[in-house]
């Protein structure tokens, strides 16, 4: 981590838009869980639809596949359905699933109480951010809204 509290500089260009819409930096970087599970609200382990087993998780009877689909399926275990809109809903918690423009999904944020969202960069550090501040050539684009009851 930077001693700024900033990301490091090439982590920075990975991702320009977030210098122009402002993050910080909310958690220490960890190996033992990604963006994936973090927006689940799990920090104990990886979830990997690809390489499922006793060193990642995903979730039973969800199609273990690089797909849009099968995302939405996995966080559909949690409760969460698709949404069409990224506003802060009063008595609702959402995720927002970033993929390339193909569809394979890359990243998922939170959103918080306040109406940010946070994120896990992959092994890198957990930030809480605006929506698009991830909007990059490696993430791609937000490409799905779900939203679940709070409670």
């Amino acid at each position: 981590m930077a001693t700024d509290g900033r990301l490091e500089r090439y982590q920075e260009d990975e991702f320009p838009n977030l210098v122009a819409t402002g993050y910080h930096i909310t958690s220490k970087r960890s190996r033992f869980y990604n963006c994936f599970a973090w927006a689940a609200g799990e920090d104990d382990r990886w979830w990997n639809p690809l390489e499922s087993n006793d060193l990642y998780y995903w979730p039973d009877g969800v199609p273990a596949e690089l797909t849009l689909a099968a995302f939405i399926q996995a966080y559909q275990t949690l409760g969460y359905e698709p949404c069409d809109h990224a506003n802060l809903e009063s008595g609702f918690e959402k995720i927002a699933i970033y993929a390339t423009p193909d569809g394979e999904p890359t990243h998922a944020a939170r959103q918080l109480a306040n109406g940010k969202w946070t994120s896990k960069l992959g092994r890198w550090e957990d930030i809480e951010h605006e929506l698009d501040g991830l909007t990059s050539e490696m993430y791609g684009s937000v490409k799905q809204i779900l939203k679940r009851p709070l409670g």
